[in-house]
């Protein structure tokens, strides 16, 4: 069942009149449950939001590795585009879910289960209609591991 005041009538006045911002933020506190249960699979905990900007503790598990003993390219581009959209939607006067357009990444160095990362997404255009966003994945020296760009638009069907 789609995310909505229905399905969250507890959460209906935080739904309604927090912006993008603070909504995330909540979610990042545990005050507004996460919106699907991808952030949990794959480790990821909301730390910081701020109009245009998001700061994400990720620490992937072993579930997540390839083959090889690293962390799947795969999820690497699913924590990237989830800091893109969570960018990209901490712009609104209200949360809304984000589609992503397009992503592109860059993967620079290898991404190992139980290591802790940062990811930051950062909304570089919050267009009415189209919004580009960009997000960088960090180990915890400060390195970039991966990097991405991506657009999104707004979830017509969250729209209020």
């Amino acid at each position: 069942m789609p995310l909505s005041v229905e399905t969250l009538p507890e959460h209906a006045e935080m739904w309604n009149t927090l912006s993008g911002a603070e909504l995330i933020q909540a979610i990042g506190d545990g005050r507004f449950p996460e919106v699907s249960d991808v952030a949990r699979y794959i480790g990821q905990r909301i730390d910081t939001a701020e109009p245009g900007r998001v700061v994400i503790s990720w620490t992937p598990g072993e579930h997540l590795c390839n083959p090889g003993g690293t962390v799947h390219g795969g999820f690497i581009a699913t924590i990237l585009d989830n800091a893109v959209c969570l960018a990209s939607a901490s712009t609104g006067e209200h949360f809304v879910p984000q589609l992503t357009l397009n992503l592109n990444i860059d993967y620079l160095r290898a991404v190992l289960a139980g290591g802790t990362y940062t990811v930051t997404g950062t909304c570089v255009h919050p267009g009415g209609t189209r919004l580009f966003s960009t997000a960088v994945i960090t180990d915890a020296d400060g390195r970039p591991v991966a990097q991405a760009s991506g657009s999104t638009i707004p979830n017509r069907a969250f729209a209020r």
